[in-house]
């Protein structure tokens, strides 16, 4: 039965990543504007603009130009980049260090995120309606109403400003020892934290007060197990469930929806690409990334979909 469930999700994820990927092709494609005229720029010849054209198979039907992107997308060819014709820059290779980047911030971040809100969210459901209670939400409504770059911002002024201990740019790209990595990544990653938490620790402390109440939990502390046993071990995996979709949506936004803190730390990461492709309409990287982001959030969904079967006994006979 588990099984069934697990393959059924997966090819469910599969064919969503198939619509999503016809989607991304489509919307870039039909930017306004002659690709080979802007690329080539106004004083091109007619002749040069029809041999791009033809190198670039921009003549032929688009369900074939989508066919030939797709079969080099699933093999890791995602084309030449229009930004510089002259080196011929494959897309692939400006992705690299980007995703490199972006990658590394993520983990950081995700390594934070991860204890901070099974602390806090514990704690908060603990001593529901007393004082560590009502400073962990009160902490909560201030930072779900702060964007992130007022958190960065503030963030920048106190470590970086005020008491020097962190440098104000993010310069990752000459980083070479773990220390200046994580120097570089501090900020960000700590931006990044606070922008996750805020959303889960109050999910996951109502989700752990509702099973707290329950009665094998009461019959665990009637036994006298150490609170963090019974928290760690029997509350958790059953309050985890509904946290799961947000850390998958979370997981997703680390990897391309985190533009706005990568432009306020000058971060070289996979969102500024983005940005910087649209901004020149460079078609084959605004693909490969757009891809690239929905593969991670198809991913991160199905991920939590598993982890919630597995974790719950009721959603698998549901």
């Amino acid at each position: 039965m588990i099984i069934r469930l697990i393959l059924s999700r997966m090819v469910l994820a599969v064919l969503t990543l198939l619509a999503v990927s016809v989607f991304i092709f489509w919307t870039a494609e039909i930017l306004p504007g002659d690709i080979a005229a802007r690329v080539l720029g106004r004083e091109a010849t007619e002749e040069s603009k029809q041999a791009f054209r033809d190198r670039l198979r921009l003549d032929r039907p688009l369900h074939e130009r989508y066919w030939l992107w797709l079969k080099g997308a699933v093999q890791g060819d995602f084309g030449v980049s229009l930004v510089d014709q002259s080196q011929e820059r494959q897309v692939a290779d400006s992705i690299k260090p980007r995703l490199k980047n972006t990658a590394i911030l993520g983990v950081y971040a995700f390594a934070l995120y991860v204890p901070v809100t099974i602390f806090l969210a514990s704690i908060s459901a603990l001593y529901r309606d007393r004082l560590p209670d009502g400073v962990i939400s009160l902490v909560n409504l201030v930072g779900l109403a702060m964007p992130e770059f007022v958190i960065g911002t503030v963030l920048i002024y106190g470590f970086a400003v005020k008491w020097s201990l962190l440098p104000v740019l993010s310069q990752i790209q000459r980083a070479e020892t773990l220390k200046e990595i994580l120097n570089s990544t501090t900020l960000p990653a700590v931006t990044l934290t606070i922008v996750m938490s805020v959303y889960s620790i109050r999910l996951l402390r109502d989700s752990l007060i509702e099973v707290l109440e329950s009665e094998y939990i009461r019959m665990a502390i009637l036994k006298g197990l150490p609170r963090y046993r019974v928290i760690l071990f029997h509350a958790l995996p059953n309050a985890a469930a509904p946290a799961l979709n947000t850390m998958a949506l979370n997981l997703a936004y680390l990897i391309g929806g985190v533009v706005v803190v990568e432009q306020v730390f000058a971060f070289q990461g996979l969102g500024s690409l983005l940005v910087q492709s649209v901004f020149v309409r460079d078609a084959p990287t605004i693909e490969a990334v757009a891809l690239l982001v929905s593969t991670v959030y198809i991913a991160a969904n199905l991920f939590a979909d598993v982890m919630s079967i597995v974790l719950n006994p009721r959603l698998r006979t549901g």
